[in-house]
Protein backbone atom coordinates (compact mmCIF):
# COMPACT_ATOMS: atom_id res chain seq x y z
CA UNK A 1 0.00 0.00 0.00
CA UNK A 2 1.38 3.54 -0.86
CA UNK A 3 0.30 5.23 2.59
CA UNK A 4 1.46 2.72 4.47
CA UNK A 5 3.79 3.48 7.53
CA UNK A 6 6.70 0.95 7.85
CA UNK A 7 7.81 -0.16 11.22
CA UNK A 8 11.02 0.95 13.52
CA UNK A 9 11.61 -0.67 16.47
CA UNK A 10 13.83 2.75 18.11
CA UNK A 11 14.08 6.53 17.47
CA UNK A 12 16.38 8.75 17.97
CA UNK A 13 14.83 10.07 21.35
CA UNK A 14 14.25 6.33 22.60
CA UNK A 15 18.02 5.76 22.14
CA UNK A 16 19.52 8.71 24.12
CA UNK A 17 16.72 8.64 26.63
CA UNK A 18 18.37 7.79 30.07
CA UNK A 19 21.88 8.10 29.38
CA UNK A 20 23.99 11.47 29.24
CA UNK A 21 23.36 11.75 25.75
CA UNK A 22 19.61 12.34 26.82
CA UNK A 23 20.76 14.85 29.07
CA UNK A 24 22.58 17.33 26.30
CA UNK A 25 19.85 16.90 23.61
CA UNK A 26 17.31 17.29 26.30
CA UNK A 27 16.66 21.43 25.72
CA UNK A 28 16.41 20.29 21.75
CA UNK A 29 13.03 17.43 22.79
CA UNK A 30 9.77 18.96 22.17
CA UNK A 31 5.98 17.76 23.21
CA UNK A 32 3.85 18.73 20.88
CA UNK A 33 0.23 17.92 21.55
CA UNK A 34 -2.02 16.27 19.47
CA UNK A 35 -5.22 15.25 21.11
CA UNK A 36 -7.21 15.59 24.26
CA UNK A 37 -8.64 12.00 25.39
CA UNK A 38 -9.33 10.33 28.28
CA UNK A 39 -8.02 6.43 30.19
CA UNK A 40 -10.60 3.64 29.08
CA UNK A 41 -11.02 0.80 30.85
CA UNK A 42 -10.01 2.13 34.32
CA UNK A 43 -13.10 0.39 35.93
CA UNK A 44 -11.46 -3.38 34.87
CA UNK A 45 -8.28 -2.98 36.25
CA UNK A 46 -6.83 -5.56 38.55
CA UNK A 47 -5.54 -3.24 41.09
CA UNK A 48 -7.63 -0.34 41.54
CA UNK A 49 -5.30 1.12 43.77
CA UNK A 50 -3.38 2.61 41.04
CA UNK A 51 -5.22 5.29 40.21
CA UNK A 52 -5.03 7.02 43.78
CA UNK A 53 -0.95 7.11 43.35
CA UNK A 54 -1.49 9.63 39.86
CA UNK A 55 -2.47 13.09 39.90
CA UNK A 56 -2.83 16.11 37.40
CA UNK A 57 0.57 16.85 35.57
CA UNK A 58 1.60 13.20 35.93
CA UNK A 59 3.65 12.09 32.29
CA UNK A 60 2.14 8.81 31.15
CA UNK A 61 3.99 6.07 29.24
CA UNK A 62 2.14 4.79 25.81
CA UNK A 63 2.80 1.40 24.79
CA UNK A 64 1.37 -0.73 22.04
CA UNK A 65 -0.05 -3.91 22.93
CA UNK A 66 -1.02 -7.21 21.20
CA UNK A 67 -4.82 -7.52 21.83
CA UNK A 68 -6.96 -9.59 19.76
CA UNK A 69 -10.66 -7.08 20.81
CA UNK A 70 -8.71 -4.26 19.02
CA UNK A 71 -5.57 -4.18 16.83
CA UNK A 72 -4.51 -0.57 17.66
CA UNK A 73 -4.73 -1.26 21.29
CA UNK A 74 -2.54 1.00 23.32
CA UNK A 75 -1.78 1.13 27.05
CA UNK A 76 -1.93 3.54 29.25
CA UNK A 77 0.92 2.67 32.35
CA UNK A 78 2.06 5.18 35.41
CA UNK A 79 5.79 6.22 35.97
CA UNK A 80 5.91 2.94 37.24
CA UNK A 81 5.00 0.99 34.44
CA UNK A 82 1.53 -0.35 35.99
CA UNK A 83 -1.56 -0.23 33.85
CA UNK A 84 -3.68 2.30 34.12
CA UNK A 85 -6.10 1.82 30.89
CA UNK A 86 -5.84 2.30 27.29
CA UNK A 87 -6.57 5.24 24.81
CA UNK A 88 -9.93 4.90 23.75
CA UNK A 89 -10.36 2.39 20.61
CA UNK A 90 -12.35 5.54 19.17
CA UNK A 91 -9.48 7.37 19.26
CA UNK A 92 -6.21 4.60 18.79
CA UNK A 93 -6.26 4.52 15.32
CA UNK A 94 -4.19 7.30 14.26
CA UNK A 95 -1.51 6.99 17.64
CA UNK A 96 -1.16 3.21 16.38
CA UNK A 97 -0.27 4.01 13.38
CA UNK A 98 2.74 6.54 14.29
CA UNK A 99 3.98 4.35 17.13
CA UNK A 100 4.04 1.70 14.82
CA UNK A 101 6.54 3.87 12.67
CA UNK A 102 8.43 4.26 15.69
CA UNK A 103 7.14 7.66 16.95
CA UNK A 104 6.94 8.06 20.48
CA UNK A 105 4.07 9.71 22.32
CA UNK A 106 3.28 9.72 26.07
CA UNK A 107 0.08 11.26 27.68
CA UNK A 108 0.04 14.06 30.53
CA UNK A 109 -2.96 13.88 33.24
CA UNK A 110 -5.01 17.07 32.43
CA UNK A 111 -8.22 16.13 35.03
CA UNK A 112 -9.26 13.51 37.21
CA UNK A 113 -12.94 13.74 38.00
CA UNK A 114 -14.83 11.24 40.88
CA UNK A 115 -18.49 10.55 39.24
CA UNK A 116 -19.39 8.13 41.86
CA UNK A 117 -16.67 5.15 42.80
CA UNK A 118 -15.70 5.64 38.91
CA UNK A 119 -12.86 8.47 38.44
CA UNK A 120 -12.75 9.69 34.65
CA UNK A 121 -9.15 10.78 34.03
CA UNK A 122 -8.79 13.28 30.75
CA UNK A 123 -5.02 13.32 29.01
CA UNK A 124 -3.49 15.38 26.16
CA UNK A 125 -1.54 13.05 23.76
CA UNK A 126 1.98 14.01 23.05
CA UNK A 127 4.34 13.67 19.94
CA UNK A 128 8.04 13.56 21.31
CA UNK A 129 10.68 15.15 18.64
CA UNK A 130 13.42 16.31 18.38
Amino acid sequence: MAHELTTKEETMVTLVQGNDLGEIIKPLIREIHLFDSYIAGTTHLEDAFVLETIKVGDWLALQRENNKFDSNAILILNAEKKKLGYVPEKDNVIFARLMDAGKLLKARITKITQKGSFKQIAVGIYLVDI
